[in-house]
């Protein structure tokens, strides 16, 4: 996975399922912050968004 903490303007939208789906393992679990490389605030960001997007049912809780 790619490390992206120098990238200061990614930014995660629980509509962009695509780009989510490479911080979520196989079970549906979020990937931890040593794994994805992301700030802390990025990784705040990416949670929220991915809770959003279950709750709207574009991703699944468990897969």
């Amino acid at each position: 996975m790619r490390k992206a903490k120098n990238d200061p303007d990614l930014y995660f939208d629980y509509r962009d399922v695509k780009t989510m789906q490479r911080y979520v393992d196989a079970y549906g679990r979020i990937e931890p912050i040593a794994k994805t490389g992301l700030s802390q605030k990025q990784q705040k960001e990416l949670t929220v968004a991915v809770k959003r997007a279950r709750h709207l049912a574009l991703l699944p809780f468990v897969s």
